[in-house]
């Protein structure tokens, strides 16, 4: 799966929102970046440290040349609440300082696959040139009061009853209310039906649409 190269990842910063999948998405995308250059995985809000991968605590830029000199991909953060890592210290322009690639998760879904934002989310920093929104296919076909982080706010938006069910219109409706990000990845696509389901979403969605199974490790553009 060449998921970097579908997404068009561009070196600087990328933001990763919405639900079903961010963290996976991100590490998926630091494994291929980091087989040729160097990459920063990061939050700008709450992340457990990923495991697997060397983490970096505080902003001494010496430490950093170092680490990432000895391993391609490293994760930066502050210790937070809960064992969970908040923001570095440093901030995002002196991150693109030391790696050619920084993945920032920039949203919380309480691990749905279906999300609504406040006004105040995503924390998208304004050193991004591109915000992935994550979508997870398995939301769809149940109630929204069921799949979404959010569910009331979620269904306000669409005018419609937390009980009502998701559909892939209703879905990219609201994506496109949202109109947070500039890219979509539509994630498990390997349920069943979910390639059908991703396709009905991307014939209404109004930014470049990617499916993926990132748990299978494939993924295919569908515009």
């Amino acid at each position: 799966m060449e998921l970097a190269k579908l997404l068009q990842i561009q070196p600087g910063v990328t933001a990763l929102i919405g639900s079903g999948g961010k963290t996976s998405a991100m590490l998926r995308l630091a494994d291929e970046l980091g087989r040729t250059a160097r990459v920063i995985v990061c939050t700008s809000t709450r992340i457990l440290p990923p495991d697997g991968l060397p983490l970096l605590l505080g902003a001494d830029a010496a430490r950093a040349q170092e680490v990432l000199g000895a391993h391609s991909v490293v994760c930066i953060g502050t210790p937070a609440e809960n064992g969970k890592l908040a923001a570095p210290e440093v901030s995002f322009a002196q991150l693109m300082q030391w790696a050619e690639f920084v993945l920032v998760e920039a949203d919380g879904s309480k691990r749905l696959p279906v999300k609504a934002h406040e006004p105040y989310e995503p924390v998208v920093p304004p050193e991004a040139n591109q915000t992935i929104a994550l979508f997870g296919l398995s939301g769809l076909g149940k109630p929204i009061r069921e799949v979404a982080h959010r569910a009331e706010l979620y269904a306000k938006n669409l005018g419609v009853s937390p009980d009502t069910i998701l559909t892939p219109q209703l879905a990219a409706a609201h994506l496109n209310l949202e109109a947070l990000h500039t890219r979509v990845l539509l994630n498990q696509a390997d349920i069943p039906g979910g390639r059908a389901l991703a396709r009905a979403m991307a014939e209404e969605l109004q930014t470049p649409v990617c499916m993926a199974s990132i748990r299978e490790e494939w993924a295919e553009c569908l515009s």
